[in-house]
């Protein structure tokens, strides 16, 4: 998609170079030949903790079809391991959750991580991470509040973190059950609670590991792993899902 976004501008007359996808970042650590060396040791912020920040793309991005592209995710899935409930079979069988072919409704986690580059900014207190995709924003807040008792449902759910040594563990619920989990579009309930591990084991690379544990829907909970390498020299782009948006006109609805 972004290379078609890329062509699009070109063909427009935009300049690349002052959407800053082709800056030289400052600080990075870099092979003879100017390209960012991604094998160089793991940035560390003031804490001494894994500087996390950068814009991240998925490794092994296909073409593909929309909600299925990641094939990091796709090979790392173990089936044997994603048992469905009753009610997760009744779901499952009635094409998962409502609202997933709705086009400009969020992606879910782990699927959000992966279908488009994402941006990690981190602060003391709060990890922001920016989503290319709908131009979404996550907050992991790390000043050691509680999960919400009675969260108002979200698409994204409530966020908090902490460092386990060099990992960082985000803890998420308070989901709505609107979307499905890609890739795979399984279904989840209200009731889902995701486990992320974030580890950047250098320069270059990052793996998130999810947890998925929704015991209205699984047997047991399940894990599957993104791989993800940072690509410095570049900047997020707007991304307007709505703009010249065809569908809803073409939509029959009741009531009228």
């Amino acid at each position: 998609m972004r290379v078609c976004f890329l062509l699009v501008f070109t063909l427009c007359g935009t300049s690349v170079g002052a959407q800053w996808l082709n800056y030289p970042a400052p600080g990075i650590a870099r092979l003879r030949d100017g390209t960012p060396n991604l094998s160089a040791p793991t940035p560390r912020g003031a804490n001494g903790k894994p500087d996390l920040d950068g814009i991240w793309f998925v490794d092994e991005t296909p073409l593909g079809t929309f909600g299925e592209r990641p094939a990091a995710l796709r090979v790392e899935i173990k089936p044997e391991d994603v048992v469905l409930t009753p009610e997760g079979q009744d779901r499952q069988r009635h094409g998962g959750n409502s609202r997933v072919s709705s086009p400009c409704l969020p992606l879910s986690l782990p699927g959000l991580s992966t279908a488009q580059p994402m941006k990690i900014v981190s602060s003391k207190n709060v990890v922001v991470i920016l989503y290319e995709v709908m131009t979404l924003y996550r907050q992991i807040f790390m000043d050691g509040r509680p999960l919400p008792k009675e969260p108002n449902p979200a698409w994204m759910g409530y966020s908090v973190g902490k460092w386990d040594a060099d990992t960082l563990v985000v803890d998420t619920t308070g989901f709505n059950d609107q979307d499905s989990i890609l890739p795979g579009r399984r279904p989840h309930s209200d009731a889902l609670h995701i486990i992320e591990r974030f580890r950047r084991r250098d320069f270059g690379h990052l793996s998130i590991q999810f947890t998925i544990d929704d015991p209205k829907i699984y047997a047991k909970p399940w894990t599957v792993v993104a791989n993800l390498h940072v690509t410095p020299d570049t900047e997020l782009l707007e991304y307007i899902c709505n703009e010249n948006e065809k569908d809803v006109s073409h939509m029959q609805t009741s009531g009228r």
